[in-house]
């Protein structure tokens, strides 16, 4: 019961690591928001962890005032706000021939913008509960995929707002900032992406060395049980780090995980 009576506010919670998260803060003690566009995974999530300790949000996390809304939802159903997961993205597939203007706006937008809203947004009660906010990134915030060129620019921003407002927010507002970068993690999504990529169906059961040294890449329950230490108090007054959750040393350069490298 590391996050009892705690109110946290997860994005991106219907499936993959965001759904592994509320799961695992409900299971800690905690009340959740949780929030997606697949109202039917939304609710299948709602029913397995009790209506008496969620609430589903249905809406694009970069929608005009959704912020204040999830806000609003937080004080009106469990009375307080202690905490802020940004784990929803939009991972899109592009490179420098297919990065236009309004792709990278957008996912700018979904992936950097909404999160530092909802931090905005989030502040007025996380300075009352003296909480704090764990951004989900990525350790393509490094450098990245050659096919994920919006994602990592996006994603690098994130990484700068954690290291910012992790040095701000603690200091001025006693709100702790910090983030995870998660490495290749077998989420419902991922599964397809690769898939797409023109990967076998089973393409995470033979994974080469150099990708998964343990023979397997990570799943959402161990980025979820990660989370947790930030969200707890446990972590005490640390702020403004970023840790890479990955199997291997990660920064810079991500080879492509497609058919170019795996069989």
């Amino acid at each position: 019961m590391r996050l009892e009576n705690k109110v946290i506010i997860v994005t991106g919670s219907t499936t993959g690591i965001g759904k592994a998260i509320a799961k695992r803060c409900v299971l800690e003690g905690a009340k959740v928001i949780l929030t997606g566009l697949e109202e039917d995974l939304g609710k299948e999530v709602l029913a397995e962890i009790g209506e008496e300790n969620a609430v589903f949000h249905d809406e694009d996390i970069s929608a005009e005032g959704c912020a204040d809304r999830l806000v609003s939802l937080a004080k009106k159903n469990f009375g307080k706000l202690d905490a802020i997961v940004n784990n929803a993205a939009w991972v899109v597939s592009s490179d420098i021939q297919t990065t236009d203007k309004n792709l990278l706006q957008k996912v700018i937008e979904i992936n950097t913008i909404a999160p530092f809203l909802l931090i905005q947004a989030g502040m007025e009660e996380l300075q009352k509960s003296r909480g704090c906010v764990l951004n989900i990134g990525s350790v393509n915030a490094y450098s990245g995929e050659p096919n994920l060129l919006g994602y990592s620019i996006s994603k690098g921003g994130l990484m700068t707002l954690t290291r910012n407002l992790g040095d701000a927010l603690m200091r001025d507002y006693g709100v702790r900032v910090n983030q995870i970068n998660p490495g290749w993690v077998l989420t419902e999504r991922e599964r397809e992406r690769k898939k797409q990529h023109g990967l076998s169906e089973t393409w995470y059961e033979k994974l080469p060395a150099m990708y998964a040294p343990s023979g397997r890449i990570l799943w959402p329950e161990e980025i979820a049980a990660a989370a947790i230490y930030w969200l707890s108090d446990e972590s005490g007054p640390i702020s403004g780090q970023v840790v890479d959750l990955e199997q291997h040393p990660m920064i810079g350069r991500n080879a492509p995980k497609d058919t170019s490298t795996i069989n």
